[in-house]
């Protein structure tokens, strides 16, 4: 395992220290569990984003095919 060394505000170390004593675990893992948490929580949201971006496309070519259907229904010698 990689060790890093980071500096934190004081109130936010305080509050990791308080957390991790509720959890009855160290702090080093307390912080582990908030990085995992955060980057499980960025890469749901970049999921969600491509998903939107997607049916978006898929939701104006299905527009464009819909109305072209229209166009052909509508026709006098359909």
């Amino acid at each position: 395992m990689a060790s890093v060394s980071i500096r934190l505000p004081e109130d936010l170390l305080k509050e990791a220290d308080q957390r991790a004593r509720e959890l009855h675990i160290p702090r080093a893992e307390y912080i582990r569990r908030a990085i995992e948490s955060e980057n499980n929580e960025m890469a749901a949201r970049f999921r969600r984003e491509r998903m939107m971006r997607s049916s978006r496309l898929v939701r104006e070519a299905s527009m464009r095919v819909n109305a072209e259907f229209d166009a052909v229904e509508d026709a006098p010698d359909a």
